[in-house]
């Protein structure tokens, strides 16, 4: 996937990057694969907001997406690569032999035309999905699951890939986008290749109004509120609002958020690296 950047004409074009959707296509989803889509608006139940800045932003509709991958030793063929406005990704209609059709997230290098298959008989090539334990090490992968059939979980972003180090007993080790290397049981699946649309970190929105057609709303900085709005709000001229925090008072930078018993931090190898 490209990018193209625009000519200047108008200021909200002059600093536009926009992805390119040469590798679109289909314009229309296929219906059985979609569900409407009800936007919040940041409000619950009662209707008092609960989320800041978030409103507005055009329809969207869902599009099922096929995690699990459970259709075994079935081959499916790649019929369209389509835009999904609920991921920063590419999504793929898959049509099986047998009729089904699902959507799954669209890898680096997959066409329309190219046959996929999931389980442990399949070959170790883009799209197909496979338990760790068939992988061969080395493997650039994505789409894991943390689980055996719970669906995957991580590494699923646009242009994110893991790689697959070592084996321990019933242990894969697995390299995440984030440094971090963990366990992962050996029985649970992934997904050869990387996540497609590797370009969408170099995107920049231009001008205000396209944040608010993704529904984000005008976000007003701290440190320029009222004390009793905001903890790093007043003080006389232009004070710096001391630590940075939320509105709940939550530090922003350096606090630790992760449970200090979480289970799961057995399974840690290496921890991420620290920016």
């Amino acid at each position: 996937m490209a990018i193209r950047k625009l000519k200047p004409t108008t200021p909200g074009q002059r600093h536009k990057i926009i992805g390119s959707f040469d590798n679109i296509t289909a314009t229309e989803p296929e219906k059985s694969l979609v569900v409407g889509k009800k936007s919040t608006g940041g409000r619950n139940n009662y209707g008092k907001m609960t989320i800041g800045y978030i409103g507005g932003g055009h329809k969207k509709r869902f599009r099922f997406i096929d995690f699990k991958r459970t259709k075994d030793g079935i081959p499916a063929v790649v019929k369209s690569i389509e835009y999904d406005p609920n991921r920063s990704a590419r999504i793929a209609l898959l049509y099986y032999a047998d009729g089904e059709k699902t959507y799954i997230l669209a890898p680096n290098g997959l066409e329309v035309g190219t046959t996929v298959m999931s389980g442990p008989e399949a070959a170790p090539e883009v799209g197909n999905t496979l338990p760790l334990a068939n992988i061969p090490l080395g493997t650039v992968i994505h789409n894991i699951e943390l689980r055996p059939g719970q669906g995957a979980k991580m590494v699923r972003s646009a242009g994110t890939f893991a790689q697959l180090v070592s084996r321990e007993e019933n242990y894969a080790i697995i390299k995440m986008p984030s440094g971090e290397v963990r366990k992962i049981l050996a029985t649970c699946k992934a997904t050869i290749g990387s996540v497609g649309n590797s370009d969408h970190a170099l995107q920049q929105s231009g001008k205000a109004g396209r944040s608010r057609w993704l529904g984000r709303r005008p976000h007003t900085r701290g440190v320029v509120k009222n004390p009793v709005d905001h903890p790093m709000g007043g003080g006389e001229g232009r004070a710096s609002g001391g630590h940075p925090r939320s509105a709940k008072g939550i530090y922003a930078k350096g606090l630790k958020t992760r449970a200090p018993k979480k289970h799961s931090s057995k399974y840690i190898v290496e921890r991420r690296k620290k920016k």
